[in-house]
């Protein structure tokens, strides 16, 4: 099963951490991962685990979930997936900061992949954007287009996620 990803923002630290303290203190020994659970969920305002759970919006795609997993809080690419049609989800991420309909230099596009990923491997990013047909390159490398394409709801999705994630980042 896979691992369900939940941010949590929490507004009020201390009162958070009091709430959270209380419920401890209430039990007469140490809590299940499930108790500790809805506790730190009761301590951020809400019912129980299942209700911050609902709070969230649930994807109906996995690849998204892995996807999404690739990405830093800040919306920098940390890691490189093992399964293509993962890869390919999270290429869209990098595709969207093309423009369209212009050509770019190798160095223009070496730009937008260096400052969105942080493992060191801005080629196999460049190869990777051709091999998944989101961009086309001359024969000797040197202009590089964006194809324009309609991304799947899946793409548009994680397209919003790591807009909102690199809008937000310090």
């Amino acid at each position: 099963m896979t691992r369900d990803v939940i941010s949590l923002t929490i507004p009020d630290l201390s009162q958070f951490t009091k709430a959270l303290r209380a419920d401890l203190l209430s039990r007469d020994a140490i809590p299940s991962h499930a108790s500790l659970l809805s506790a730190i969920s009761k301590a951020a305002g809400y019912d129980n685990h299942q209700h911050l759970k609902a709070s969230k919006p649930q994807t109906s795609y996995p690849q998204l979930t892995k996807a999404l997993r690739a990405f830093d809080p800040p919306g920098i690419m940390v890691h490189w997936p093992k399964q293509t049609t993962t890869q390919g989800l999270c290429l869209f991420a990098f595709w969207v900061q093309f423009p369209a309909n212009l050509d770019l230099s190798e160095k223009e596009i070496n730009a937008v992949l260096k400052a969105g990923h942080g493992f060191g491997d801005h080629p196999l990013l460049r190869r990777s954007l051709i091999d998944h047909k989101l961009l086309t390159r001359t024969l000797d490398g040197k202009i590089y287009r964006r194809i324009e394409r309609a991304p799947p709801q899946a793409a548009r999705t994680l397209i919003a996620e790591i807009g909102k994630r690199r809008a937000t980042a310090p």
